[in-house]
């Protein structure tokens, strides 16, 4: 899309997307819905020749949505909104943008189109865990078992214990989705952007 110069403005149009990176840690576990996102640029956007967005530009955002990992099933989701720009020089601009990718966060997927981040399956995780607790608590129900009796009692002890390892294993909740400071989003702009080009700080043509 061409710039428009004759007002004085200059678009950046819809589905533009811009490095950014978290300046703080985001957790399903302590996160809240209307908490504040705050990231900055990592490389200039340029559009015709133009850099719209230089490095540095601080951008805020907000939670909107927040689910912890579920016990038996569901996994941890967080879905994030950019809202403002803020240039260098103070200029500031409302932003409608989304998550489009996530390349910096590890064990996280894209759940939709709405900008879902993902914690990714734990089911293998999940199951060898269970056999370990499972194993750990037959070992120790043995040994109770063994102690208060012997023989019998040993079996039986093995059976509660391993009953009881493979239940903690498989009431205790799936992983929170975690994005370090630092983490590296592809953000994705979901309307046109008008801006004010006399007051982008880096708005002469790349050279």
């Amino acid at each position: 899309m061409e710039a428009d110069e004759a007002d004085g403005t200059i678009t950046i149009p819809t589905g533009s997307r811009i490095p950014v990176a978290l300046q703080h840690a985001i957790s399903t576990k302590s996160a809240r819905e209307g908490d504040s996102v705050y990231a900055h640029t990592t490389f200039p956007f340029v559009l015709n020749e133009r850099v719209l967005v230089p490095a540095g530009t601080y951008i805020q955002g907000k939670i909107t949505s927040v689910k912890r990992g579920g016990r038996l099933h569901g996994r941890a989701e967080l879905l994030l909104h950019f809202t403002t720009l803020i240039y260098p020089s103070g200029y500031t601009v409302v932003l409608p943008g989304a998550v489009e990718n996530i390349p910096g966060a590890e064990k996280t997927t894209m759940k939709d189109k709405e900008g879902t981040i993902r914690q990714d399956s734990e089911k293998g995780d999940k199951a060898i865990k269970v056999a370990r607790n499972a194993e750990g608590g037959g070992v120790a129900g043995a040994v109770i078992g063994g102690l208060s009796s012997g023989g019998r009692a040993a079996g039986i002890g093995a059976g509660i214990g391993g009953g009881a390892g493979a239940a903690i294993a498989l009431l205790s909740r799936g992983s929170d989705v975690r994005l370090e400071p630092g983490t590296m989003i592809e953000m994705e702009v979901q309307r046109p952007i008008t801006l004010d080009a006399a007051r982008i700080s880096g708005g002469r043509r790349a050279r």
